[in-house]
């Protein structure tokens, strides 16, 4: 089922679609994911023949991203891989992997282009064709990236654990997986994973969202911190008829590799206690601020109260050094569980803006954002 499953997304993937322009469903993003000018324009100056074949969901660069070790799953036509390249800059290494050798064929001829573009004596970026499922296999090292990003994917691929858990072999302790992907508030009935182009589409693949905590937790990583979230409309008639009430939705989230063990409640909902964060307000292009989540906020040399989840994976990740920390271990309110540190729903979440009058735009089919 799951060799199937592949090949029919490689076949859609590789022939079926020609460009973004062939997709027969439009996915969503939260405008405040573009609010990152620095971001817009390095994915403005990519090629249009690479932004051209670009499928994601998302914008999935973190910050942070100067001279690190940064691996794209299914990185496709190379969008975001170049696009990060020229943040990552001349110190940093990008790795691009996918399964569809055409599409790594296209991102392999822009290299020198992109090298050039962005004015590095030697290019920083490769390509390998390899599964996402299995990174060890394609050549790619243990404990060797700081990031690992990911743009509407993992839906694409039968085994979610295995994906997940080869990104964990191969994140160095502290290191940070950054993706967007499509999820659901219900579990798919036979129909709907047994059609083609709705697993092409991204649909049939999507994860219930209480599902990606429970994988991560099982394999180690830091509770799954919900980024942005946006809503996808079914607007074809036989799409509908298919999923039914399902809803499904854009999301971002960030994970950790843990530098060490982090406390986990027996039910992952809320963990005790506040504490007060500072950001020193170090990290390039965002000196002011850092949005940690969808709610987290931290200014420059403002001491903020944060739950102590939140903390611990702060403490456990690649941002331990760019904040001060004043933990009182006693310090143990029943307050602290205030929406911020607790298990989300983001159609909990989606829903709570829409009532609030907030707007979410759909995805422009150009090479910017």
């Amino acid at each position: 089922m799951a060799d199937s499953i592949l090949e029919n997304v490689k076949e859609y993937y590789g022939t079926v679609l020609k460009s973004r322009d062939d997709l027969k469903s439009q996915v969503c993003y939260k405008k405040d994911l573009i609010d990152n000018k620095y971001v817009c324009k390095a994915i403005s100056e990519v090629h249009s023949d690479v932004s051209a074949k670009y499928y994601g969901c998302g914008l999935c660069i973190p910050p942070r991203d100067n001279g690190a070790n940064i691996l794209d799953l299914g990185s496709g036509s190379g969008r975001d891989c170049f696009a990060v390249s020229k943040l990552a800059g001349i110190d940093g290494k990008v790795v691009g992997i996918d399964m569809i050798g055409d599409q790594v064929d296209v991102a392999n001829t822009y290299i020198q282009y992109h090298q050039e573009k962005f004015g590095f004596d030697k290019p920083n970026v490769k390509f390998v064709e390899g599964y996402v499922e299995d990174l060890q296999s394609a050549g790619l090292e243990k404990d060797y990236f700081d990031i690992i990003i990911s743009n509407c994917v993992v839906n694409l691929c039968p085994d979610k654990e295995a994906v997940l858990s080869a990104a964990f072999s191969v994140l160095k302790p502290g290191g940070e997986l950054y993706f967007s992907d499509m999820y659901t508030d219900t579990h798919q009935s036979d129909i709907v994973k047994g059609n083609k182009t709705l697993w092409g589409e991204g649909f049939a693949g999507s994860l219930h969202w209480k599902q990606l905590h429970e994988i991560a937790n099982k394999i180690g990583y830091s509770t799954p911190c919900l980024v942005s979230c946006s809503p996808i409309k079914i607007v074809r008639e036989d799409f509908k008829q298919m999923l039914g009430d399902a809803k499904y939705c854009s999301a971002t989230y960030r994970l950790f590799k843990p530098l060490t063990p982090l406390p986990r409640a027996d039910d992952p909902t809320c963990q005790g206690g506040v504490g007060l964060v500072t950001y020193k307000g170090e990290i390039l292009h965002h000196e002011d601020l850092f949005n940690f989540d969808h709610v987290l906020t931290l200014l420059k040399g403002v001491e903020t109260s944060v739950p102590i989840e939140k903390i611990n994976i702060l403490l456990s990740s690649r941002y331990a050094e760019e904040f001060e920390f004043n933990v009182d271990n006693n310090d143990v309110s029943s307050d602290s569980c205030n929406g911020w540190n607790c298990l989300e729903n983001p159609f909990d979440v989606i829903k709570k803006k829409v009532e609030s009058g907030q707007q979410v735009k759909c995805c422009q089919k150009t090479k910017g954002c």
